[in-house]
């Protein structure tokens, strides 16, 4: 138990800092729909470019000790397929659009506000399956080396704070609450300690280590479809063009910088 300790602390700490971009909820008023495009394109910004560069550029590394280069970026590629349609089939299932025509101003209103809630619970719910793999290497990595683990746990600390942005902001905006912003960015972020400790368990008795790959690309294909499908079409609805790449540029320079320290 001793050897895991301190690598638990490591992926908690990576996974909480989530909660510091939900702060962000408490120096913005809520009807400031010009922050809410920014925010949302920020969001957009932040999965986009976590999705191409970092997830998409390391599942073939994950995979090149098992199969050649062409079969590993086959996988890959495969794996973002199975991503980008299962998406399709949550937005298919769950839609996040009705009639509006035929809506009282009080019901548009509410629809309104439904999307954008519906775009902050699937915006955590794409964060929450990243944060899985994220936490299982960053519990692997300290398990085997401490040192090597602290500068991984502040690197993907760095680059978590933006994802709970993306997801507090929309849900703070639909809802009003605060502390339910917060809430579900704890909840995402919390999933990292605790896809540590499942990660460890499975990869130990059933899950073969190259499914950790698979799942790094599929999870990369749901973010890049919800940015593009959800996320940009309410920024744009919600602020002017120029805001909505603001928010994008602002989102892909703070993870490329976040990146930096991997």
């Amino acid at each position: 138990m001793s050897k895991y300790f301190l690598p638990l602390i490591l992926t908690l700490f990576a996974g909480m800092s989530t909660l510091l971009g939900g702060f962000i909820t408490f120096f913005v008023k809520r009807n400031n729909l010009k922050v809410l495009s920014i925010g949302l394109g920020f969001s957009a910004g932040v999965m986009v470019y976590v999705s191409l560069t970092e997830l998409m550029s390391e599942t073939p590394q994950m995979l090149s000790a098992y199969y050649s280069s062409v079969v590993s970026k086959a996988i890959a590629f495969g794996g973002f397929l199975i991503g980008i349609i299962t998406a399709v089939l949550i937005d298919y299932f769950i839609p996040d659009h009705i009639e509006s025509d035929f809506l009282s101003n009080e019901a548009k209103r509410k629809h309104q506000r439904h999307r954008i809630r519906r775009a902050g619970l699937i915006t955590a719910f794409a964060v929450t399956l990243h944060n899985f793999p994220e936490g299982m290497a960053t519990f692997l990595v300290s398990s085997e080396d401490i040192m090597l683990g602290i500068p991984v746990a502040i690197a993907i600390a760095i680059h978590n704070i933006p994802e709970g942005i993306a997801i507090a902001l929309p849900i703070f905006h639909a809802t009003g609450k605060k502390r339910l912003a917060i809430l579900y960015s704890f909840l995402s972020g919390i999933s990292e300690p605790v896809g540590g400790l499942i990660g460890v368990v499975l990869l130990r008795t059933v899950m073969p280590d190259q499914a950790i790959g698979f799942m790094t690309a599929a999870v990369a294909g749901i973010m890049v479809y919800l940015s593009f499908d959800t996320l940009l079409p309410l920024a744009r609805e919600y602020g002017e063009n120029h805001h909505v790449i603001i928010g994008i540029v602002s989102g892909m320079l703070i993870m490329g910088f976040g990146l930096i320290f991997l």
